[in-house]
């Protein structure tokens, strides 16, 4: 009991700032303008404390006069408090107020006393899953973090901003792009056409770029990744849950050196080719491209990675299918909707591009012709990949479907020479125009390439 007691004494509270707050909205309800967005009823320590502000809240939203006495009327319906009781503890409570005008800083102790508390939860519940022991240690790692971040995200309050300060912003990021000719208007994919229709990949957007397997979307997103990496002088962090560090590596160097990939994984390599490897290693040595080839990894561990990755430009992932959840559902819908929804928070936390990689359902393949082309429908798991998603893009080859019967690997036909076409789908483009674009598709080299050919078709 005395344990007990000690713990109540050393819970983080503030009768005093809780008081003041409610006083002072009681006082001049004008204030809760002020803190509305700051703090909830969930955030006050006492329970009359949680029902006179859930009162204050409803009174304000139904825009009636809030003073101690309808305050009194509204407790006595709602809460079951006695008239008597709730004039004496509301005349305590405006009493207690040093000054209105200070009602944002008590708001604010609340607020962080509030978040003291659940962290003393969280760290609480994760002292008894590791003593129970009765979960893997990865997930119960996973499902520590998972409750610090949820904390850390419920923290995050922003303020409104009167449209003249964003005006000053916006003018000069214009003024700077019209002189660079778009140098920090977004991050460019490296293919001209994609880039013009894309308007270039925003700060924060999550792209996702889906396709069947072996139509080649692993070689697409590398093929981007190492474009940024050599061209914006950021680093680019590439999380393969599929394919190794090695295998990713050899498919960049048989893209940039223009080595088949065949020779590569025979080792058929001619003193040119070696030549031209050891020109592009000099070349990539010196471009910062981090992998991390972890399997079943989640957000929040792609999140705490990516703390310490310096000058972050852009990330990519391979794929979202085989990404890993924290929630409790046994519905992989509503886990790869929690997952998409994390990588948009995490793309616009870190203010940069997120490239996804995803799997299309087998619907493509049972349609007849032109009728394999994906659409947003055919995105897997979940609608909220394309509801979280700023832009989507489908990769689709006709050849593939011809190829495919004569080579386990329609991505990496080894034997094939020439250079076939690519159709790149932009299905959805909140910045600008949907449509169709061709590009050229080496498949022995693994390598995507722009038309000489003006080849945009929009949608």
């Amino acid at each position: 009991m005395d344990s007990n007691n000690q713990i109540i004494k050393q819970a983080p509270i503030s009768i005093e700032a809780e008081q003041a707050v409610l006083g002072a909205i009681i006082i001049d309800p004008k204030v809760y303008d002020t803190i509305g967005g700051m703090i909830t009823a969930e955030d006050f320590y006492l329970e009359d404390h949680r029902n006179i502000f859930t009162t204050l809240t409803r009174m304000y939203m139904q825009n009636k006069t809030i003073d101690s006495v309808t305050l009194v009327s509204e407790l006595s319906e709602f809460s079951g408090r006695t008239q008597e009781s709730s004039i004496q503890y509301i005349a305590l409570i405006t009493n207690s107020v040093p000054a209105v005008s200070n009602v944002k800083d008590y708001a604010r102790i609340v607020k962080e006393k509030s978040i003291l508390r659940h962290l003393i939860d969280a760290c609480d519940d994760i002292n008894r899953s590791a003593y129970e022991d009765a979960s893997p240690v990865r997930t119960i790692l996973d499902s520590a973090e998972q409750k610090i971040f949820d904390i850390a995200q419920g923290n995050e309050t922003k303020e409104f901003r009167h449209i003249s300060d964003v005006l000053r912003d916006v003018y000069v990021d214009l003024q700077v792009t019209a002189e660079n000719r778009g140098a920090v208007s977004g991050v460019k994919t490296g293919f001209s056409d994609l880039d013009r229709m894309l308007v270039q990949m925003g700060k924060g957007d999550l792209v996702i770029v889906g396709a069947r397997p072996g139509m080649g979307k692993t070689s697409f997103v590398l093929n981007i990744a190492t474009n940024v990496a050599k061209r914006s002088g950021k680093s680019v962090a590439v999380f393969s849950l599929e394919m190794s560090c090695e295998q990713l590596v050899t498919r960049i160097l048989s893209s940039e050196a223009l080595v088949d990939s065949h020779k590569l994984r025979t080792g058929q390599i001619t003193p040119e080719d070696w030549s031209s490897i050891a020109e592009v290693v000099q070349s990539l040595s010196g471009c910062d491209i981090y992998i991390d080839d972890t399997s079943q990894i989640t957000a929040t561990e792609m999140k705490t990675k990516l703390r310490r990755v310096p000058n972050l430009g852009m990330v990519v992932i391979d794929y979202i299918g085989l990404m890993q959840s924290t929630s409790n559902s046994d519905n992989r819908a509503q886990q790869v909707g929690e997952i998409s929804r994390n990588l948009k928070i995490m793309a616009k936390e870190f203010g940069v591009p997120i490239v996804c990689c995803a799997q299309l359902n087998r619907g493509t393949e049972s349609r007849p012709g032109v009728g394999k082309k994906p659409t947003l429908a055919d995105l897997r798991d979940s609608g909220s990949i394309e509801q979280d998603a700023d832009i989507v893009l489908f990769l689709y080859r006709d050849e593939y479907y011809k190829d495919i019967a004569g080579t386990a690997d329609g991505e990496d036909a080894g034997a094939e020479s020439s250079a076939n076409t690519a159709e790149i789908i932009v299905a959805k483009n909140r910045h600008g125009a949907v449509g169709n674009i061709k590009m050229g598709w080496i498949s022995k080299f693994t390598k995507f390439r722009t038309l000489d050919t003006d080849s945009i078709q929009n949608g």
